[in-house]
């Protein structure tokens, strides 16, 4: 008999507009990992009418809980109201084009020991697209971020992001809410800043593509969009991008 995953005091929060195959595909690979939640959060951000049909199918499924919204009003507010209906100690924040690996769970459940061992641990990063470059004292593939403003690199402003990860759900209260009416990238930007600034502790998994896959397939394709000069390989104005980076996020931070 296959072993079970329960995690009593974890809501798993995910984010969701217009990809309810994608969502589906999130859902069934916990149910299939036999991972099971206190409860589950859908935070929707005024999707189309065809997707929140497809949302209330789902429901008698997996038995989450449904949060929407009239009509679309951008990431911020979409973690904002979906945060608000988490009721347990702690939030698995997981957005709907993810899709967890095999080792998630044991590897989860050692992230919680951490959060229960270590109450001044913030939160525990599962993915990234890249390396965080200072890293240090090591315990199964976790590693604290030591985040110092004289180490060099602006990489090291990195500590929080929007990508998989588990925090508690008194969150805000240290840190704020996210703002809202901006885009998602400038949503995302302001919550690291605040997370520094407030002196945020963060535990990072080294093998951060092991835990999940973010997948984007043609018939539901990502819908975040960014500007092209912050996406472009051209050298120029890849070496622009750093120095403005560089510049921006010393100059944020002292702020």
């Amino acid at each position: 008999m296959e072993k079970e995953y329960i995690f009593n005091g974890v809501t798993l929060l995910i984010t969701h507009y217009n990809r309810s195959q994608s969502l589906e595909q999130l859902l069934k690979s916990f149910a299939g990992l036999r991972c099971k939640f206190e409860d589950i959060v859908v935070s929707d951000d005024g999707s189309k009418s065809e997707h929140i049909d497809y949302l209330h199918g789902l429901q008698t499924q997996f038995n989450f809980r449904l949060i929407t919204t009239p009509k679309n009003k951008g990431l911020g507010n979409n973690i904002n109201k979906g945060q608000d209906a988490v009721q347990t100690p702690l939030t698995l924040y997981v957005q709907e084009d993810f899709t967890p690996a095999p080792i998630f769970p044991e590897k989860f459940r050692h992230a919680l020991q951490i959060m229960h061992s270590r109450q001044e641990i913030d939160m525990v990063r599962f993915y990234a697209y890249f390396e965080y470059p200072y890293l240090t004292n090591g315990d199964e593939g976790f590693y604290d971020m030591a985040f110092k403003m004289w180490k060099p690199g602006y990489r090291k402003f990195y500590m929080y992001s929007d990508h998989p990860h588990l925090r508690r759900t008194s969150f805000f209260q240290k840190f704020g809410r996210y703002i809202e009416g901006q885009k998602g990238d400038f949503t995302e930007y302001s919550m690291m800043m605040s997370f520094l600034k407030k002196k945020g502790k963060a535990v990072f998994y080294k093998d951060f593509t092991g835990l999940f896959t973010q997948r984007n397939s043609e018939v539901e394709p990502s819908t975040m969009k960014r500007e092209n000069w912050r996406q472009s390989e051209n050298f120029f104005l890849a070496n622009v991008r750093h120095l403005y980076r560089h510049l921006k996020f010393n100059f944020d931070y002292l702020l």
